[in-house]
């Protein structure tokens, strides 16, 4: 082989090697769990980060251990977790903590197992029990401590909750425990997140049940949550959580992400929630409309 030739060649190879494929493009898996706000965010993320040029696979439908074991398994780049969820059920930390102090706990723990916690939003989306409003003022109930007082004296009470409350270390058992009173067994019954709420509208006023603290239904269906004057539920804050190799790959993933969390509290996600519960908006409409109206996207 001549000279021209070889060094026709070498260029070749060169451009090759360097040139971009496939398979190195900026692929971002992003997670969600089982419900409404999780499926939105998952959305509202997945969309955003196509519109900065990602390209995007988005798996949602998780239960809370599923995903975490997706993204330890790094199946899972990115997805929005609550800071009571790790403080609690991913690492046992028992003691009450401030939404500050759970923050910093939280990001200090998972940051040793590869897992970034990036700026937090104002979401706090606790755990809270509810009843009908007229129904809780008929009869006096104003807080789970004025629940119990009322099950301690014999009153019953149906309790509807899904699956994963009633196993979680924040959950069902513990609750009891803190406030020292006990549903009867079989007035506690076990059902999908959604449907909690229709069985709040259309059941008997001695029913109390689990639900989100921003979920919309909750004014819409004139719920009262009952004070959590014990504070047993830790603050949950809604934060992105990333994988460290997935952040050295992406570093600018961190501005893009801190940038969204920044746009969320209680009451958008409330409204947003609100729109793909009751008006039955698709969720990646709801999505579209949000990151355009906050300025995230330009329409």
């Amino acid at each position: 082989m001549d000279l021209s030739k070889l060094t026709a060649f070498l260029v070749m190879v060169l451009v090759a090697l360097t040139a971009p494929s496939f398979g190195s493009a900026q692929n971002v898996v992003v997670g969600g769990k089982n419900f409404t706000e999780q499926l939105l965010i998952a959305e509202i993320t997945s969309q955003l980060l196509k519109a900065r040029g990602f390209a995007v696979t988005t798996k949602t439908g998780f239960s809370t251990s599923g995903i975490r074991m997706e993204q330890e398994a790094r199946l899972v780049d990115v997805y929005w977790e609550y800071t009571g969820t790790s403080l609690l059920t991913f690492n046992d930390v028992r003691e009450p903590l401030g939404p500050e102090e759970a923050y910093d706990r939280v990001a200090e723990l998972d940051a040793r197992k590869g897992l970034i916690w990036l700026s937090p939003s104002r979401v706090n989306n606790t755990y809270a029990l509810a009843m009908r409003r007229a129904d809780a003022a008929a009869r006096g109930i104003t807080s789970i401590s004025d629940l119990a007082a009322r099950i301690r004296q014999g009153e019953v009470f149906e309790f509807a909750c899904n699956t994963e409350f009633y196993i979680r270390p924040d959950g069902l058992l513990p609750l009891q425990r803190a406030y020292q009173f006990s549903f009867r067994p079989e007035d506690v019954v076990r059902m999908e997140t959604n449907a909690v709420y229709d069985f709040l509208s259309k059941g008997t006023s001695a029913e109390v049940g689990l639900v989100f603290s921003t979920d919309g239904r909750v004014a819409a269906l004139d719920l009262i949550l009952l004070e959590d004057d014990r504070r047993f539920f830790p603050a949950y804050l809604l934060t992105p959580v990333v994988r460290k190799d997935t952040l050295d790959k992406y570093p600018e993933l961190v501005g893009y992400l801190n940038a969204l969390s920044a746009k969320l509290d209680n009451p958008t996600i409330a409204s947003l929630n609100a729109e793909i519960d009751l008006q039955k908006r698709p969720v990646d409409e709801t999505a579209a409309a949000f990151l355009s109206s906050s300025g995230l996207i330009q329409g």
